[in-house]
C-alpha cells in the first residue's frame, strides 16, 4: 500500500510518498507537474532498480533516514535512552494533517512512545517552501542529532555550493564537487558564525546566475548548525540541516529543529535568491512601522570609539544630519565604567562621569536635528571586570578557566534570574530615554555549544520587542556573525560586516544577496582610511558601494573635505529618492566575464525601472571593458538608460561613448543578449546606471 501527496505552486512541485506506512521520501522536487498527474505511477516510476552487490531492495532515502531501515548514509536521527543505551525507533504513520499548501505528517512507534513529525508549507507568492521536524517522547531522551525534514540533491548536478567566512569577510562562496561520500560542515561556535552562514546552493550543470535550475537551503537557527550533503553508493544524494550535534545537553521530552527553508528556481541562482529576498523582507520579518521608509543611518563607532565626550557628540550629530543622516546611533561606551573593551558589560546604567545629566540632552539634541536616536547594547556578555559579575560569578557561561574573547565571557541566558536582570536594565534604559533603535551585539562566540542559550536568547529578545514594539533591534556579531532567518524573525536589520572596506563590501554584499535583501541588509561609508583594511578610496566608491542596500554612515564627519561633503550628499539625496521602490526590489547578481567586475542589477517590483551597480574590484585583463548584459527585462519594450556618475569617468577613458554624454534608449531585448558597454575605469571604482521603461 503507497500513499502519496503533493505541495505546488506556480514554479514548483513537492511529491512525497510512503508505501506501507513507513517513513515518507521526497519522490519529485522540481518544475510544476500537470494537476493530473498519476502520483501512484509517479512514486513506482521512480524506484531504483537493484543488481550484485546490493541489497535485496533499496531502503527508502526518506525525509528522516533510519538505521533500522539498512540505509547506507548517515541517519537523519540519533536518540539516547538516558542510561545511554541507543534507541532506534521504527515509525508507522499515524496521521495526516493537510491543505492546498500544508502538510503534516505524524509517525509514532509504540514500542519506545516515540512521536515524529515532519512539516511542510509551501509559499505561493514566495515559493519557499518551510520544513520542520518535531520529536515527542513518552519520558525524556537524550538527543545526539536531529535533521530537518530531508531533500534530496539532483543527481544532474556537477557541484554545490555553501558559505564560509571570517570576521570582516563574511559570505565566501565554497564550490566542492559531488563525489561519493558527504560534504559535512558543523558550526559548533554557539552563534551562526563568519564563518558558517547556514545556506546551501544546489546548482544543476550549466546553472549560472541568470538561467538553468537551482536549488536552495537554508537553516533559520542562530545557535550553530549541522549540514549534511551526501552521495550514496547507488548514486543518490541527500541534503540534511539541522541544529549542531549534541546540542541538546539534558534529556527532555520534546525536541524541533528550526525552520528548513528551500526552493528549487527553473532560471538560477537569482531565482533563489528572490525567493529567499522576498520570503525574508515579507513573510520573517516585522517592522514596528512597515510604512516608514529606512532612515539613512549614522553609527558613530569609528569616529569617536570608547572617548565619549557631548560637546564632540553634539558636533558629530548635526554633521551627520547635515550630510542627509535621520538616525543617530550610540555605540560602545555610554555605561558603567566602559573605557575600553575589557571592562563593565553587563552594568547597563550609564556612566555618570561621560553623562552627567543622562542621555537626555544627547537625545534632545539629536531629535532637534531631526533624527531618531539608537543605543548599542551587549546583552549575552559580561567582564569579569564588572559589578554585577563581582556579585554574580555564577552568571558566566563556561569554566573558570575558559579562554577569554575580547577580553569577555558569555552570560548563561538559559537561567531564568539572568534573563529578569536583562529584561530590567535593558527596559529601564528605554523607559527612562526615547529610544526607537538598539544595535544588539555579540562579539565572541560561546565556550561550548548549547541550543538552550539561543532559546534564552531568542526569549530576552522577544519579551523585549513585546514590551517595547516601536523599538527597531538590529542584529549584530563582530559584524555578520549572528544572520539568520532565525534571528531576524526577531530583529529588523543586520551588520553584514565590521569591515566598512568599500573593495570588501562590493563582494561580501552581492554574495549576501543571494539570501538577503536590501531592506535589511545595513551598509555604511566608512572613514577616508578604512580601520580594518587600511585601504584609502574614493568617497565615490564608499557612498555607492553603501546605497547599494540599507545606507549609513560610520565616519567621522570632521575628516570630510568639501569634495567628499558634495559627493556624499548627492549619493544620499539620490538614494532617499529612490529607496521607496528599492527597498521592495530584487537584487539580481549579474554574469560578466571580467572577473575584475561585480555587478549586480536591482529591478523594481512592478518592473518598470532599474539600475545597475558594476563595481571593478582590481585590474582587468583585457583592455576595453567587455559589455555587461542585463537580466529579467521586458524583450520587446524600450528602456532609457543613463549613466548617474558620469563625472567619474577618467581623463584615460578616451572614447567617443554615447552613455557618457547622454541617456540612451535601448530594447531589452538588446540589453539582455548584448548589454550595456561600459567606459573604461581604473580599480577600485564603480559605475551607476539607472534604467526605466518607456
Amino acid at each position: 500500500m503507497s500513499n502519496c501527496w503533493r505541495l505546488d505552486d506556480s514554479r514548483q512541485t513537492l511529491v512525497l510518498g510512503s508505501h506501507n506506512n513507513r517513513l515518507a521520501e521526497v519522490i519529485y522536487w522540481g518544475p510544476r507537474l500537470k494537476d493530473d498527474e498519476d502520483l501512484q505511477t509517479l512514486y513506482a516510476a521512480s524506484k531504483l532498480d537493484v543488481t550484485g552487490g546490493m541489497l535485496d531492495a533499496n531502503p527508502e532515502l526518506s525525509i528522516c533516514p533510519e538505521a533500522t531501515r539498512s540505509f547506507p548514509g548517515q541517519p537523519g536521527l540519533i536518540l539516547r535512552q538516558e542510561n545511554g543505551e541507543p534507541l532506534l525507533p521504527k515509525f508507522c504513520l499515524s496521521e495526516v494533517e493537510e491543505d492546498q499548501h500544508r502538510l503534516i505528517l505524524h509517525y509514532e512507534d509504540t514500542n519506545s512512545e516515540i512521536r515524529y513529525s515532519a512539516f511542510f508549507e509551501i509559499n505561493p507568492k514566495t515559493h519557499i517552501i518551510t520544513s520542520q521536524t518535531r520529536l515527542e517522547a513518552g519520558s525524556p531522551i537524550l538527543l545526539h542529532w536531529l535533521s530537518a525534514p530531508v531533500f534530496p540533491a539532483p543527481q544532474l548536478s556537477d557541484e554545490m555550493i555553501d558559505v564560509a567566512g571570517r570576521w570582516c569577510g563574511e559570505f565566501q562562496l565554497n564550490k566542492t564537487p559531488w563525489s561519493a561520500g558527504i560534504r559535512y560542515r558543523e558550526n559548533r561556535t554557539g552563534r551562526t558564525g563568519h564563518e558558517h552562514f547556514p545556506g546551501l546552493i544546489v546548482p544543476c550543470r550549466g546553472a549560472t546566475n541568470t538561467q538553468g535550475q537551482a536549488y536552495g537551503f537554508h537553516y533559520g537557527w542562530s545557535g550553530g548548525h549541522r549540514m549534511v550533503a551526501e552521495e550514496l553508493p547507488d548514486g543518490r544524494r541527500q541534503i540534511q540541516f539541522g541544529h549542531a550535534a549534541r546540542m541538546e545537553t539534558k534529556a527532555q521530552r520534546i525536541f524541533e529543529t528550526a525552520p528548513l527553508y528551500a526552493v528549487y528556481s527553473g532560471d538560477g541562482i537569482n531565482g533563489c535568491a528572490i525567493s529567499f529576498q522576498r520570503h525574508l523582507r515579507d513573510e520573517i520579518v516585522t517592522f514596528p512601522d512597515p510604512d516608514r521608509p529606512r532612515p539613512v543611518h549614522y553609527n558613530c563607532w569609528e569616529a569617536v570609539y570608547f572617548d565619549h565626550d557631548l560637546p564632540v557628540l553634539k558636533d558629530i550629530a548635526q554633521r551627520a544630519a547635515d550630510l542627509g543622516a535621520e538616525r543617530f546611533v550610540l555605540d560602545d561606551g555610554w555605561f558603567g565604567q566602559r573605557d575600553d573593551d575589557t571592562r563593565a558589560l553587563s552594568d547597563w546604567e550609564v556612566d555618570p562621569r561621560k553623562y552627567p545629566d543622562g542621555l537626555k540632552p544627547l537625545i534632545d539634541h539629536v531629535h532637534g536635528l531631526g533624527m531618531s536616536f539608537g543605543i548599542w547594547f551587549e546583552p549575552e556578555m559580561i567582564n569579569h571586570d564588572s559589578d554585577v559579575f563581582r556579585a554574580h560569578p555564577n552568571w558566566a557561561l563556561g569554566g573558570e578557566d575558559q579562554i577569554l574573547g575580547r577580553q569577555q565571557m558569555a552570560l548563561n541566558m538559559a537561567l531564568p534570574e539572568v534573563r529578569a536582570f536583562l529584561f530590567e536594565r535593558i527596559s529601564k534604559v528605554l523607559r527612562d530615554n526615547p529610544i526607537d533603535y538598539i544595535k544588539w551585539d555579540h562579539n565572541r562566540v560561546l565556550p561550548m555549544p548549547d541550543a538552550s542559550q539561543t532559546r534564552g536568547s531568542y526569549q530576552l529578545i522577544d519579551d523585549l520587542r513585546f514590551a517595547f514594539p516601536n523599538v527597531e533591534i538590529e542584529s549584530c556579531a563582530s559584524g555578520g556573525g549572528r544572520i539568520d532567518f532565525g534571528i531576524l524573525s526577531r530583529t529588523q536589520r543586520v551588520w553584514l560586516s565590521d569591515s566598512n572596506d568599500a573593495i570588501e563590501r562590493l563582494n561580501i554584499q552581492h554574495n549576501a544577496s543571494i539570501f538577503l535583501p536590501l531592506v535589511v541588509t545595513g551598509s555604511h561609508v566608512g572613514p577616508r582610511k578604512c580601520h580594518t583594511s587600511g585601504r584609502m578610496l574614493s568617497m565615490s566608491l564608499r557612498g555607492w558601494v553603501a546605497a547599494q542596500r540599507h545606507l549609513g554612515f560610520e565616519m567621522d564627519p570632521r575628516e570630510l573635505d568639501t569634495q567628499e561633503i558634495k559627493t556624499l550628499k548627492s549619493i544620499t539625496s539620490w538614494w532617499k529618492a529612490n529607496r521607496n521602490w528599492m527597498q521592495k526590489a530584487d537584487i539580481l547578481r549579474l554574469e560578466h566575464v571580467d572577473p575584475a567586475i561585480v555587478a549586480e542589477q536591482q529591478l523594481a517590483q512592478n518592473k518598470d525601472r532599474f539600475v545597475v551597480f558594476a563595481g571593478k574590484a582590481t585590474t582587468s585583463r583585457q583592455i576595453a571593458p567587455r559589455p555587461l548584459q542585463l537580466t529579467r527585462l521586458d524583450p520587446n519594450a524600450t528602456y532609457r538608460i543613463e549613466l548617474l556618475n558620469k563625472e567619474d569617468a577618467e581623463a584615460l577613458s578616451r572614447g567617443d561613448l554615447l552613455i557618457k554624454k547622454q541617456a540612451i534608449e535601448l530594447s531589452g531585448r538588446y540589453l539582455m543578449s548584448y548589454g550595456i558597454t561600459l567606459p573604461w575605469s581604473f580599480p577600485e571604482s564603480m559605475w551607476v546606471i539607472e534604467g526605466r521603461k518607456i
